[in-house]
């Protein structure tokens, strides 16, 4: 269990290779002059844009020049004052300014014997590229019949899903746990819920996660520059999923393909149990294996019966996005028909514990009247478009819940899987001005004071973080969080016209993308010094066992976490697994500083592990700096 997906998420309910060795694997490289690393966004900037990157150093500051891809001096400086002291090893962060710099062009910073990594600068469709990159993930997430080879050879899976037969919600051990006691029990018949996307390096479904995933493409689709065209067919992979995942004759809703782990008395097996290739599965017969072979699929509710209101709001404003985008009017009205029917199942008294995933521990959301805002701004944008009548009652619903959000649930979180309220608020803003004045329960001076109060909490921990990191790196999902601020930045621009976040979403991009502690970019095969060792099933039987060639190209990891989490090792590897690193060395070790410690090894689910989750917040927040 130590190394699986459920640990990752139970730990959240509770609160490489050589980097010296050559200049290409390297993010610096040093001499007798200096001793540290230079950590630049390996990916790059626009010429406009503000520019900085970090040297991270045991000792003073030194000047630095910016050379060119002919070794061209084009620019020279001094570093800032000292930012603080990161580790004891590397007691000075002195951030370096390079904002001057605008020409097109790939550059690389030299000081004091150091040597950065490569960046670009070049217009802003260049971050059309690595959000592609995070498109390729999902294409290589793929699961059912509609797979695509790619670089993994993937191989038709799971289509034993076809007819997958309905169970009662598990008894589990004990609330942090997703250790199963007793048998299952079935309580309905055959249903089709083949297809979607894995999760992450295992292979459950889940709607709750697909929901928000395919709501951030859609939402892509509709805001995208150069990439908008490209995100449609990975975005209809997703909604005919969830399409099957929604009964509307019956008014059921499905949340989950698959168990986590077996149960206490070793009768069955479950998809954290075993290491192995998905197509593996259809004809698993060995002893045990039944719900590997036969995967169990679960429920929200009985038919009929109100549903968990994070769940409802969040799956109805995919089909209302693509509803929005979608060019047939027909096949509009009969998505939007979809989202309205889902939306009216939404269970808003008397709520108590969401539903997301069974155990709950997987997934422990708290937030859900920021899932109904954002499911009726949807309805009402994508009912104004088609000239539906209900478009106004939407939009009442929609500031509604944005009242209630901001009375009972603001001020906690900020964009990712758990709290979507950012772009909640900011589209209720544009149906608002579409709308005209209305008298409503909030005004969109409301909403966009919350957006720059959610920046607010990025900037509160940027101001004294040495790297300017807006999100807590010694929590799960930093990575994801700092996408998110990326996100929050651009959307609060888009809306209020007011620039002075420009720079802090930059800047939270740049530490996703290695200007960071560690050095690393944080999505597979995205910049000079990336992840490379992804807690992934296929990447890793289908990889190179040396890690050095990109298995998983566009993977989102969670990144650094709580060093805590370290403190009884990596465990051990499955017979299965290719050891990555081979040497099993962890080479970012001496990088571990106030209280993160980041692992890139095949082991590492608490940093390691990719999730489409993580990836669709990286890919809209690219859009978004992609666009015009």
């Amino acid at each position: 269990m130590g190394w699986s997906m459920a640990v990752r998420y139970l730990s959240r309910s509770a609160l490489a290779l050589a980097l010296t060795a050559t200049l290409t694997a390297s993010p610096a490289m040093a001499d007798a002059k200096t001793t540290g690393f230079i950590r630049v966004d390996q990916v790059g900037f626009t010429p406009a844009e503000s520019k900085h990157a970090y040297l991270l150093t045991s000792g003073a500051a030194v000047s630095f020049t910016v050379v060119d891809a002919r070794g061209r001096t084009v620019l020279t400086g001094s570093p800032g004052a000292d930012r603080g002291t990161w580790n004891t090893k590397y007691p000075h962060v002195y951030p370096i300014d390079v904002s001057a710099l605008e020409r097109p062009g790939s550059y690389r910073i030299k000081a004091g014997g150091l040597t950065s990594p490569e960046f670009r600068i070049a217009p802003a469709a260049q971050f059309a590229v690595p959000a592609t990159k995070a498109l390729t993930f999902f294409s290589a997430q793929r699961d059912g019949a509609d797979v695509r080879p790619g670089e993994l050879e993937r191989r038709p899976s799971h289509r034993n899903d076809r007819a997958a037969t309905v169970y009662e919600w598990p008894t589990f051990t004990g609330p942090d746990t997703d250790v199963i006691s007793g048998e299952l029990t079935k309580i309905g018949g055959r249903v089709d819920v083949e297809g979607g996307w894995f999760d992450a390096g295992d292979y459950l479904k889940f709607t709750h996660i697909l929901a928000y995933v395919d709501t951030l493409m859609w939402a892509a689709r509709r805001d995208g520059g150069p990439l908008a065209a490209g995100v449609t067919a990975e975005a209809r992979h997703g909604l005919r999923w969830l399409d099957k995942m929604w009964d509307e004759k019956s008014r059921t809703l499905y949340i989950q393909v698959g168990i986590g782990a077996g149960n206490e008395e070793g009768t069955f097996a479950g998809d954290h149990d075993v290491w192995r290739l998905p197509e593996a599965d259809d004809h698993d017969t060995g002893e045990g294996r039944q719900f590997i072979r036969n995967r169990p699929v679960f429920r929200a509710a009985a038919p009929g019966q109100k549903i968990s209101p994070n769940l409802a709001g969040r799956t109805a404003a995919a089909f209302a996005l693509a509803s929005q985008v979608e060019p047939d009017r027909k096949a509009a009205r009969d998505l939007l028909e979809k989202a309205a029917s889902l939306y009216a199942m939404a269970k808003t008294t008397g709520v108590g514990q969401l539903t997301t995933s069974l155990p709950f521990a997987f997934y422990p959301e708290s937030a859900w009247r920021d899932d109904m805002e954002l499911g009726a701004a949807q309805l009402a944008l994508a009912a104004r478009r088609l000239g539906d009548h209900r478009a106004g009652a939407w939009l009442e619903r929609a500031a509604h819940w944005a009242g209630e959000y901001l009375t009972h649930e603001a001020g906690g979180d900020t964009l990712n899987l758990y709290d979507v309220s950012a772009l909640a608020h900011r589209d209720l803003i544009l149906a608002l001005r579409a709308s005209g004045p209305r008298g409503l329960a909030v005004g969109e001076q409301d909403l966009i004071a919350d957006l720059k109060a959610q920046l607010e909490i990025g900037v509160a921990r940027a101001t004294p973080d040495p790297f300017q990191a807006g999100a807590d790196y010694a929590q799960f999902d930093a990575v994801p969080h700092t996408f998110g601020l990326a996100a929050t930045a651009r959307l609060y621009r888009s809306v209020s016209g007011d620039p002075s976040y420009d720079a802090f979403g930059t800047r939270q991009r740049g530490w996703a993308f290695g200007a960071n502690p560690w050095g690393v970019s944080f999505m597979v095969g995205a910049g000079e010094n990336a992840e490379r060792c992804p807690h992934h099933q296929v990447a890793n039987l289908k990889g190179r066992a040396d890690g050095r060639h990109p298995m998983l190209t566009g993977a989102v990891v969670n990144g650094p976490n709580s060093a805590d989490l370290f403190a009884d090792g990596l465990g051990g590897h499955f017979d299965e697994m290719n050891h990555c690193p081979p040497d099993g060395v962890d080479r970012y070790e001496e990088f571990t500083g106030r209280g993160a410690r980041y692992v890139d090894d095949v082991r590492s689910w608490q940093a390691s592990e990719p999730a489409d989750d993580f990836a669709a917040i990286a890919l809209y927040a690219l859009t978004l700096t992609s666009s015009p």
